[in-house]
């Protein structure tokens, strides 16, 4: 009947080790957020580059777009 109890030990320590991970992981993805925002506001604030590929796309002589 001992390694039952060992088992269940065992499960406990591997969740709370699973958990631990999980939270790091969230923990540096929100730092990385953190870091992405304050950082890269440059490339965010002019979305017309963004865009820039279509327009061409669109005056290109043989595209069928109705208007």
């Amino acid at each position: 009947m001992a390694g039952r109890s060992r088992s269940s030990f065992t499960k406990r320590q591997k969740e709370r080790s699973r958990q631990e991970k999980q939270r790091e992981k969230a923990e540096r993805k929100a730092q990385r957020r953190l870091e992405k925002q304050a950082g890269g506001s440059d490339d965010s604030t002019n979305p017309s580059e963004d865009f820039s590929a279509v327009s061409e796309q669109l005056t290109l002589p043989g595209s069928n777009i109705e208007e």
